[in-house]
């Protein structure tokens, strides 16, 4: 039953909280175990297939990114209204195994664009929807914890797809069959959808007035814009994971050797997203925030100047702890500082704020590697990170010790 709702009842969370967040991890396990046996073979598929250069995989993954982020705050909005976050989630997910078989018939680099909006489409559906059963299953003392632990097994799943991946390739020798890798893909994107039996989700309260979702976000707390002005600067220098991929086959990495890299970003970012969520509880997500920032510039800085295949191993690696370090504290500082009936909406409209810079940041990153090498986009993606990581620390007010999202 995909739509099926439990009464909402503030002391008591769906199947006990964390069973529940544990089971929406297990969507995402298995659809990320999908997802990641693909992406990193998109770039190498795009140039050595179909003969695109940095500057089109860049055009390629900013237009998916983008059109993706325009729908993340209207679906946000839809699962605060008309309370179908499950529904909507299912939907966005099944288009994860739809853009698989898009892939299967792509014989062109518009057909891969094609299959790309297919899939961020999806992506954009079910991200707010589904971070909110997340927030839902948790209250403040352990929303980190929720989120993190949603991440740990979202990118257990992207490491493990990643493995597979690069032991079918090393099977494979030299003569890579990229249309079998797609079609084994598939299988963990289906076993990713039957988890959806098990989720359970609450009905929140609804809006006084149905005001459109833009009036609703006009009135969000200032700290919470601040934070969404960063996330745009920040994203600005944060371009496609598909330029890693380029950097490391660039700096001498073999195909099959750059997608065990992108395996050991991904397992560390996995091994280090709970206890760094569940430490943001503690201490507060800006004290995480900030070095998280930090650690992005550092790894960026490494990504471009990286002077041998060492300092590309430690880099990735350090890629994987920012990652932990932000990807859900950032949703947890969100979720907890917004109103219970805009959820959906303040959920989405942040990761349409990070969709929309993302294509003039990945059309910039490709237009200065072809212009200037590959080592200038990470240099300006490390400098954007400073700047944001800048604002946090100068701007975002709060005392220290306090366990408010705004703590410092």
């Amino acid at each position: 039953m995909i739509d099926g709702d439990v009464p909402h009842e503030p002391a008591r969370r769906p199947r006990s909280g964390m069973v529940n967040v544990f089971f929406l991890g297990l969507v995402s396990f298995f659809t990320d175990f999908s997802t990641e046996m693909v992406y990193p073979l998109i770039p190498l598929f795009l140039m050595a297939t179909l003969g695109a250069t940095p500057a089109l995989v860049g055009v390629i993954e900013g237009i998916a990114e983008s059109v993706a982020s325009l729908l993340k705050v209207f679906s946000g909005y839809v699962s605060d209204r008309f309370q179908k976050k499950k529904g909507l989630a299912f939907w966005g997910y099944a288009a994860g195994v739809i853009y698989k078989v898009a892939l299967l018939v792509a014989g062109s680099w518009v057909g891969v664009l094609s299959a790309r909006v297919i899939d961020r489409i999806g992506k954009g559906v079910r991200t707010a929807p589904r971070d909110v059963l997340v927030s839902e299953s948790a209250d403040k003392t352990t929303m980190g914890k929720a989120f993190g632990l949603h991440k740990a097994l979202d990118m257990f799943g992207s490491a493990i797809g990643i493995l597979v991946t690069y032991f079918l390739m090393l099977g494979m020798h030299d003569s890579y069959d990229f249309h079998r890798l797609f079609a084994i893909s598939i299988i963990p994107g289906l076993i990713g959808l039957a988890m959806f039996v098990f989720i359970r989700q609450t009905k929140t309260p609804r809006p006084a007035t149905s005001q459109p979702f833009w009036k609703n976000a006009r009135g969000i707390d200032g700290q919470l814009k601040l934070y969404l002005v960063v996330v745009f600067i920040f994203t600005l220098g944060n371009s496609s994971n598909a330029f890693l991929i380029l950097r490391a086959n660039s700096a001498g990495f073999s195909d099959v050797d750059v997608i065990l890299l992108y395996f050991l970003f991904n397992l560390v970012a996995s091994a280090l997203s709970l206890p760094l969520g569940h430490l943001s509880d503690k201490i507060g997500r800006k004290r995480l925030l900030v070095p998280g920032y930090l650690a992005f510039s550092a790894c960026y800085l490494g990504f471009a100047f990286a002077a041998d295949h060492v300092w590309m191993i430690l880099t990735f690696v350090l890629y994987g702890v920012y990652t932990a370090m932000i990807a859900g504290v950032e949703r947890a500082y969100v979720a907890e500082i917004s109103p219970p009936e805009v959820k959906g909406t303040m959920l989405g409209l942040q990761s349409t704020i990070a969709g929309i810079a993302l294509l003039p940041a990945s059309v910039i990153a490709g237009l200065l590697w072809d212009g200037y090498g590959p080592q200038v986009p990470f240099v300006f993606g490390a400098a954007m990170s400073l700047v944001a990581a800048l604002i946090l620390i100068f701007f975002m007010r709060g005392a220290p010790g306090s366990r408010t999202p705004v703590s410092a």
